[in-house]
């Protein structure tokens, strides 16, 4: 029986690319605008970026009409196998959550899987009663998977 405290919301693709093409795109914040399901939704999104240009202690900070505020930081780097980041978000609600990449070979290509797991506080719970977080979230981690795909076998030359 599912935790009504928590939740988790995970989608993962086959990428025709190995894990060391695949894992600059998500180990460097830099690299998100390349396939990041809301970079392109807010037209004045302010960005800022501190610490390491990507690894652990690399940080991502965004404000935007659309995406809020909020503060990325990867708290765990293994090259090539995976990425874990402390996702803060600020505005237009405070929450915490944790985002998990794993990238894990598969034949000649990559399989990664993206999941985002957090508590539910009092704000999120009456959320769910209007809307599916797996639903609303996981679409967009589809699409950025996609796009994650897309940039990784154009630059594998797949």
């Amino acid at each position: 029986m599912a935790d009504p405290d928590t939740f988790r919301v995970e989608r993962t693709t086959i990428i025709a690319a190995p894990p060391e093409t695949v894992f600059p795109f998500i180990d460097d914040f830099h690299q998100w605008a390349l396939w990041s399901p809301w970079e392109s939704i807010d037209a004045d999104l302010a960005k800022t970026y501190s610490g390491p240009d990507q690894g652990r202690g690399a940080v991502y900070e965004w404000i935007g009409r659309k995406t809020g505020a909020g503060r990325m930081e990867i708290t765990r780097s293994s090259p090539s196998s995976e990425v874990l980041i402390d996702l803060q978000f600020l505005k237009p609600f405070k929450a915490r959550n944790l985002a998990h990449f794993t990238l894990t070979p598969d034949g000649g290509g990559t399989r990664v899987t993206w999941s985002m797991t957090g508590t539910q506080n009092l704000v999120t719970k009456v959320m769910g009663v209007f809307f599916n977080m797996d639903k609303t979230v996981g679409k967009d981690f589809a699409a950025g998977l996609a796009s994650l795909k897309a940039v990784s076998e154009a630059k594998a030359g797949a």
